[in-house]
C-alpha cells in the first residue's frame, strides 16, 4: 500500500529510486515529506480544495496521519502540558487528537454531507534536522457563524449541540438545564430553537453519543482538565438556552412598541451557564446602546430586533468560543522552540468555489480565496513550466501566461475594491446600507448610462439586476450573482455591541472573560502605544489571513489535492458527468490546464517519439529514415524524423505507386476522410535534450495522421480477417448447402419412394379388395349352388335309397330267415357241447374244491414253521456277541416275515374270491342251460305260424319282408350268457393265485 511504501522508505528501507508512487493523497504526502528532508530542506505545503462532501476533511486526516506518523518518535515519550492523561500521549498523537475538537465545534450536517467543515484550517507540521515532528500550529479562516442562528430543513448546526443533548448523563442534563419535561414528548435537539430548524437527523456515519465520547477523550488528550470542560459545555449549554428566549411585544411610555422577555427563567438558565450577570444580560437582548459625541443613548428595541440581538449575541460568544478553543489547542500542540524547527509541512483544508442561486458575503470570501490560490497556483504551474523549459533548452521567451490579477485588483483593491468599498460603506454607521453600497459599485464600474460589463470584464450587472441590488464578477470557474441586500454591511461589520462588550468585560466569570480577550485579539487592529486600537471588519481580517496564507505558500513547495464528488446522492458507483465538470472547472483544473497548453503541453522523449510517428511516413525508404533505433542516436533521429515529415508534409498527397498501380493499403486510405497537411511551423516542436516538446496544434495534427494511418491499417486487417471469415463462412455455408441438399434430396427420393410404395400399396389393397369381394360372390354363389346341388341329389338319393332300402329289406328279410334257421339249429347244436364242456368244468371245480383242506393244512404247517423261526431267532439272538446286530437282523426278519403273512393273508382272500365266483359262474350256467332250452322252443313255435300264415300283396309283401326278423330272435337269444371261454378264464386266475400262494410259502420256508 501507499502508508506501508513511505513507511518502509522513511527507515530508508524502500526503494525510492526504482518505484514511484502513483497518483494518490499517500503519494503526495510521501513526496512531500521526501522533498521536506531533501538537502534544500525546503519547507512544503499540501494544498487540500474541493466543495462541501467531497471529501477534504478525511483527506487532510489521511495527509495529518501520513505525515506524522513518518515524523513519529517513538524512543522516548513527548512532554505535553496538562493532566497526567495528556502527558502519556506523544505529539503525533495530540496532533491527532485536535482533530475530533475542531470537527466538533466547527462541522456540520449539510445537505451534501453529514461531516461538513464549516470554516478553513491550515495545519502546519514542524520538525526537525532529523524529520521527527516537534508539534502543530492550527489556523482558521472565515468560520460560518450565521448557521448558529438559522440552517435550513434537513441540515443541523454545529455537532457540538448535538453531542451534548444526546449524549450528556443524567447528571449533565440537571447541571445544564435540560429538563425533558418542558419539551411537549419532544427529543431535546427537536425541542431547541438553535438545534431543532432542521429536524436535528442523526448522521450516517457515526452517533451523537460516540461523538461526545470521542470529544470529551481528545479534551482530555489535549490536557484539559474536568473543570476547563465542565466550563466550556456550560457555554454551549447557555448558548442552547439562550437561543430558547422569546420576546413579546409591550408599550412603552412614550407609546412606542418595545421587546419584554417572556420567560424570565430561560434567561436566567441562559446567564447562569454563560457566566454573566443576568440584568446586563436581560439589557444585552432588549436595549441598544449608541455613543454620540461622548454621550450615551439608550434605544429599546422591538421583539424582531431584539431576536436579532439575540441571535448576534449567541453568534459572537460562539465565534469567540470556537478562536478560544482553537488557540487552547495550539497551545498544546505547538512546539516550543523555533529554533528547533528546520522545515515544516502544512495542510490546507479550505473551501471550494460556491455557487449557490443566492450568494452572500460567505460565497464572495469564499470565491476571493479561491481567485488568489488559482492566481498562486498559475504562477507555481508557469514556474514548473519555466524550470523544465530551461533543463531542456527550449526557447520560452514567447510564451505568455494568463493572470487574474484584475479579478483580485476588482475584488480587493483600494479604493475602488468591493471589499474596500463595503469597508467605507460600514464606516459611515447607520448611513450606510447594503442598497448604496451596490449603487455605488455599479457607478464605479458601470458609469456609462447603458454600460452593463466593466471595463476590464470581471465586473456586470444588466439593468433588471441593477434593481434588485444584484451584481455579477467572473471569477476564473465562472461568474457569479452577489445580492448585495442579504446584510453584507451586517456579516463585514461583526461588531461586537456595547451592551455585549459591557457583559463581558464585568461581573462575567473568568472563562468568560478570556474568550472575549481572544475575540478582542483578532478583530481589533493592533496600534501605537497611547492610541485606542481600531476594530477591523470581517474582510480586512480575512484579507489579512488570505495575504499571509499565499506568502506563507509561496515561500514552500507547494503540492494541489483537488477532491471531486461523483454524484450529489451519495451513491457508490454513480458519475454525474455535469457534476464532475463543474468541480474541475470550480477547483480550477480546467483552469491549469489552459495554462498547461498555452506553451508545450505535449512532451515525449525521444525515443518515444520516434516510435509513435515513425508510421506517418510509411512510403520513406529505410536507407532515408530507418524505422529500428538500433545504433542510431534518438535526438539526431528526432531531428531528421522532423525535417522528413515537413518535408513530405508539404508535397500533394498521391497515393500511386512508380508503375501507376495502388496498393490495397492505399485505396483503403482513399476511401477514408483525409487528415489536414502535416504542415505547420518547426518552431512549434521543440526538441530539448531528453523530450520532444510540441503545441497542440502540430500533435494534433500527427495523431491525426497517425490514427488516420492506424485506421488503414485496421481496415486492411480487417479486410482480410473479414475475407477469410467470408470464405470460412462460405466454405461451411456450401457444406452446409451441399449436406442439406443431400438430405433433401434424400427426404425427396424417400417421399417419392414411399409415394409410389404407397400406391403400389393402394392397388394391392384394391385388388385384394375386388378379389375378396368377387371371392365372397364367388362363395356365397358356390355355397348356393351346392346347395342346391345337395337338396336335387339328396333327393335323388333319397328316393334311390329307399327303393334300395326296400329292396334291402326284402332281400334282408329272406336272408334273416334263412339266418335264423340257421342259427337256430347251430345254436341247438352248441348248447350241446357247451353243456358237455359245463359239465367237464363242473367235474374240475369240485376236484378243485376238495383241495382246499390240504391248503388249508399246509398253512397251519407254514404257522408252525414261522412260531419254530421266530424261536430260533430270539436264540440265536441271544447267544449272538453283537446284540444290537442281531436285534436289527431279527428286526429285518420279522419285518420281512410279517410281509410275507400279510401276502399270504392277501392271496388267500383273492382265492376264496374266486373260489366263490367260480361257484357263481356254474350257477348261471345251469340257469343258461333251461333259458336256451326254452328258446328253442320258442323259435319252433314260430316257425310254425310263418308256415300257417297266407300269402299278402306285393305291397304289403314288400313291407312284411321289410320288418325285421333278428330284433325278435334276439330279444329273445340275446342275454348275460356264461360262455366256456370265460369259465376257463376264470379257471386260470384261480391256477395263478394258487401258484402265488405256493411261492410265497416257500419264501417263508426259506426265510425260517
Amino acid at each position: 500500500s501507499y502508508r506501508q511504501e513511505g513507511l518502509l522508505r522513511s527507515q530508508n528501507l524502500g526503494d525510492s529510486n526504482a518505484k514511484r508512487l502513483g497518483p494518490h493523497v499517500y503519494s503526495i504526502a510521501d513526496r512531500s515529506y521526501r522533498q521536506m528532508m531533501s538537502e534544500q530542506r525546503k519547507s512544503q505545503s499540501i494544498l487540500i480544495s474541493g466543495e462541501s462532501g467531497a471529501g477534504k476533511t478525511e483527506t487532510t486526516k489521511i495527509v495529518m496521519l501520513y505525515l506524522t506518523t513518518l515524523g513519529s518518535n517513538t524512543s522516548g515519550s513527548e512532554e505535553g502540558g496538562g493532566s497526567a492523561e495528556g502527558e502519556k500521549l506523544s505529539i503525533m498523537e495530540r496532533v491527532l487528537q485536535s482533530n475530533p475538537i475542531l470537527e466538533a465545534f466547527g462541522n456540520a450536517k449539510t445537505l451534501r454531507n453529514d461531516n461538513s467543515s464549516r470554516f478553513g484550517k491550515f495545519i502546519e507540521l514542524g520538525f526537525n534536522r532529523a524529520g521527527v515532528l516537534q508539534g502543530a500550529k492550527v489556523q482558521t479562516y472565515l468560520l460560518e457563524k450565521v448557521r448558529l442562528g438559522f440552517h435550513a430543513s434537513g441540515e443541523r448546526n454545529y455537532h457540538i449541540f448535538y453531542q451534548l443533548l444526546r449524549g450528556a448523563s443524567e447528571e449533565q442534563h440537571q447541571k445544564y438545564c435540560f429538563h425533558d419535561g418542558i419539551t411537549g414528548g419532544l427529543e431535546l435537539a427537536n425541542f431547541f430553537h438553535y438545534t431543532g430548524q432542521g429536524g436535528a437527523p442523526q448522521l450516517r456515519e457515526f452517533t451523537d453519543e460516540s461523538g461526545l465520547k470521542m470529544t470529551l477523550k481528545s479534551m482530555r488528550s489535549m490536557g484539559w482538565s474536568d473543570d476547563k470542560i465542565d466550563q466550556v459545555l456550560s457555554i454551549v449549554a447557555g448558548i442552547l438556552h439562550l437561543g430558547q428566549v422569546s420576546f413579546e411585544s409591550k408599550m412603552s411610555d412614550g407609546g412606542q412598541e418595545i421587546a419584554s422577555i417572556t420567560d424570565e427563567k430561560t434567561v436566567a438558565d441562559a446567564a447562569k451557564l454563560l457566566g454573566v450577570d443576568l440584568q446586563k444580560l436581560i439589557t444585552a437582548l432588549t436595549v441598544r446602546i449608541m455613543i454620540t459625541r461622548g454621550d450615551e443613548i439608550r434605544i429599546e428595541l422591538t421583539p424582531d430586533k431584539a431576536q436579532d440581538a439575540r441571535d448576534a449575541l449567541a453568534k459572537t460568544v460562539y465565534g469567540a468560543m470556537f478562536l478560544w478553543v482553537v488557540q487552547e489547542v495550539n497551545n498544546c500542540i505547538k512546539w516550543e522552540n523555533d529554533s528547533d524547527i528546520r522545515s515544516s509541512a502544512g495542510v490546507l483544508d479550505i473551501f471550494g468555489f460556491e455557487s449557490f442561486a443566492v450568494n452572500s458575503f460567505e460565497q464572495l470570501c469564499i470565491n476571493f480565496t479561491n481567485e488568489a490560490l488559482q492566481q498562486q497556483f498559475n504562477k507555481f504551474i508557469f514556474k514548473l513550466e519555466q524550470e523544465e523549459y530551461d533543463r531542456e533548452s527550449i526557447d520560452w521567451a514567447f510564451i505568455s501566461f494568463p493572470d487574474n490579477q484584475d479579478c483580485l485588483d476588482t475584488i480587493q483593491a483600494r479604493p475602488k475594491g468591493i471589499l474596500a468599498m463595503l469597508d467605507d460603506e460600514c464606516k459611515l454607521g447607520q448611513r450606510g446600507s447594503d442598497k448604496n453600497w451596490a449603487k455605488r459599485l455599479n457607478e464605479t464600474y458601470l458609469p456609462d448610462k447603458n454600460q452593463t460589463v466593466s471595463a476590464n470584464t470581471r465586473y456586470s450587472a444588466s439593468k433588471m439586476q441593477q434593481a434588485k441590488g444584484i451584481f455579477c464578477v467572473r471569477h476564473f470557474a465562472g461568474q457569479v450573482a452577489y445580492t448585495a441586500e442579504t446584510g453584507f454591511l451586517e456579516k463585514n461589520r461583526d461588531e461586537i455591541p456595547l451592551t455585549a462588550k459591557s457583559l463581558f468585560e464585568e461581573d462575567s466569570s473568568d472563562l468568560i472573560k478570556e474568550i472575549y480577550d481572544v475575540q478582542l485579539g483578532a478583530s481589533e487592529e493592533k496600534t501605537d502605544s497611547g492610541k485606542p486600537a481600531k476594530a477591523k471588519t470581517v474582510s480586512q481580517q480575512f484579507k489579512a489571513q488570505l495575504s499571509s496564507l499565499i506568502e506563507m505558500i509561496e515561500t514552500t513547495d507547494p503540492h494541489y489535492i483537488r477532491c471531486l464528488k461523483p454524484n450529489d446522492a451519495a451513491k457508490p458507483k454513480l458519475m454525474t458527468r455535469k457534476r464532475l465538470t463543474e468541480q474541475l472547472r470550480y477547483g480550477g483544473v480546467l483552469e491549469a490546464v489552459r495554462v498547461a497548453r498555452m506553451g508545450y503541453p505535449v512532451r515525449l522523449d525521444h525515443a518515444g517519439f520516434f516510435k509513435r510517428y515513425r508510421m506517418l511516413l510509411p512510403s520513406v525508404a529505410e536507407d532515408v529514415l530507418p524505422w529500428s533505433m538500433e545504433d542510431e542516436d534518438p535526438q539526431n533521429l528526432c531531428v531528421k524524423f522532423l525535417d522528413v515529415l515537413l518535408e513530405e508534409g508539404s508535397k500533394p498527397v498521391s497515393y500511386t505507386n512508380a508503375d501507376g498501380s495502388i496498393s490495397r493499403a492505399n485505396q483503403i486510405r482513399m476511401t477514408q476522410r483525409q487528415p489536414e497537411p502535416m504542415v505547420f511551423p518547426k518552431a512549434d516542436v521543440q526538441l530539448g535534450v531528453s523530450k520532444v516538446f510540441m503545441r497542440k496544434g502540430p500533435h494534433d495534427k500527427l495523431e491525426a495522421h497517425r490514427v488516420f494511418h492506424q485506421n488503414a491499417s485496421s481496415t486492411l486487417i480487417q479486410s482480410w480477417m473479414r475475407g477469410m471469415q467470408q470464405r470460412r463462412r462460405y466454405l461451411i455455408m456450401e457444406d452446409a448447402a451441399l449436406t442439406i441438399e443431400r438430405w433433401y434430396r434424400g427426404c425427396m427420393g424417400r417421399a417419392r419412394w414411399w409415394r409410389l410404395r404407397e400406391a403400389q400399396a393402394s392397388l394391392l389393397l384394391t385388388n385384394t379388395f375386388r378379389m375378396l369381394i368377387n371371392r365372397r360372390k364367388y362363395d356365397r354363389s358356390r355355397r348356393g349352388t351346392i346347395l342346391l346341388q345337395a337338396q336335387y341329389r339328396g333327393r335323388s338319393v333319397r328316393k334311390t335309397n329307399a327303393a334300395v332300402k326296400v329292396q334291402a329289406y326284402r332281400r334282408m328279410y329272406l336272408c334273416s330267415t334263412a339266418y335264423r334257421k340257421l342259427k337256430s339249429a347251430t345254436i341247438a347244436i352248441q348248447c350241446c357241447a357247451r353243456r358237455g364242456a359245463a359239465k367237464a368244468v363242473f367235474n374240475e371245480i369240485k376236484r378243485e374244491q376238495k383241495d382246499m383242506g390240504k391248503l388249508k393244512e399246509h398253512n397251519e404247517k407254514l404257522k408252525q414253521e414261522m412260531a419254530s423261526l421266530k424261536a430260533m431267532l430270539q436264540a440265536q439272538a441271544a447267544h449272538s456277541a453283537g446284540k444290537l446286530e442281531s436285534e436289527s437282523a431279527i428286526k429285518e426278519k420279522q419285518e420281512e416275515i410279517n410281509r410275507l403273512e400279510a401276502r399270504i393273508a392277501q392271496l388267500e382272500s383273492e382265492l376264496a374270491k374266486q373260489k366263490e365266483l367260480v361257484q357263481k359262474l356254474e350257477s348261471d350256467l345251469d340257469a343258461q342251460k333251461g333259458a336256451n332250452q326254452q328258446l328253442v322252443q320258442d323259435l319252433q313255435q314260430q316257425r310254425e305260424m310263418l308256415a300257417r300264415s297266407p300269402p299278402t300283396p306285393s305291397k304289403d309283401r314288400k313291407r312284411a319282408n321289410a320288418i325285421p326278423v333278428e330284433p325278435v330272435a334276439n330279444a329273445v337269444v340275446v342275454g348275460h350268457t356264461i360262455t366256456p371261454e370265460a369259465l376257463a378264464q376264470h379257471r386260470a386266475e384261480v391256477a395263478r393265485l394258487e401258484e402265488q400262494l405256493e411261492e410265497e410259502r416257500r419264501m417263508r420256508r426259506d426265510m425260517s
